[in-house]
């Protein structure tokens, strides 16, 4: 016998659902889970993180964001924030930088909506979704720069929208990448590979 009203009983989130965002935000909300996205449709469930290739580094971008932010008026940098873009795509980038009063905006449910200006994806290598699926969506929904460092590669790739589409920054000859759309945010990709702060601070000095 069905209760009338009663709740509908949601299936756990797992690897490989296909959703659409309404399905997907429902499944995670009733789920344990602590990251996954939906990318082009398609469920994303992460697995643990290990210290050197992700969460080292994770920190390193977050410290480089930070200062930069603490230094700039209007803006704000989330850690793994949702990221409303479209019906089929809510990713859970590990980094993002915006305007308040930009494209993106922080909605009544607390997540955000719309595209960042900046968003910033710690990989393994070039195999990655990053450099794939998620490079297609975020170049679709207007992400003006896309930062991927590709830990295992030793390797960072910064691009930027050029009529809609993507093409990469390189560095100068000092080893620096300068953001087109941040005045002042630099990355000395020698040092931040090489763990040294100092210098990649030093830099946005």
């Amino acid at each position: 016998m069905v209760i009338a009203n009663s709740p509908a009983i949601l299936t756990i989130l797992e690897n490989g659902d296909r959703l659409n965002r309404i399905e997907f935000e429902q499944r995670y909300t009733a789920s344990k889970i602590k990251k996954a996205e939906l990318i082009e449709g398609l469920v994303y469930v992460a697995s643990p993180l290990r210290f050197t290739p992700h969460a080292k580094p994770h920190g390193q971008i977050l410290t480089w964001l930070g200062t930069y932010q603490s230094m700039s008026a209007g803006l704000e940098v989330g850690i793994e924030p949702t990221v409303r873009l479209d019906a089929d795509n809510e990713p859970q980038p590990d980094a993002v930088l915006f305007r308040l009063g930009g494209n993106a905006q922080v909605d009544e449910d607390g997540y955000i909506a719309g595209a960042p200006e900046l968003i910033v994806e710690i990989a393994a290598s070039t195999v990655s979704y990053d450099l794939h699926a998620k490079k297609r969506i975020y170049e679709r929904n207007g992400i003006k720069e896309y930062i991927v460092w590709r830990t295992l590669d030793q390797a960072i790739d910064w691009f930027v929208l050029e009529n809609g589409k993507y093409v990469e920054l390189a560095p100068d000859a000092a080893g620096i990448i300068h953001s087109c759309e941040f005045d002042g945010l630099r990355l000395n990709v020698t040092a931040i590979l090489n763990g040294d702060m100092s210098t990649v601070l030093n830099t946005l000095q």
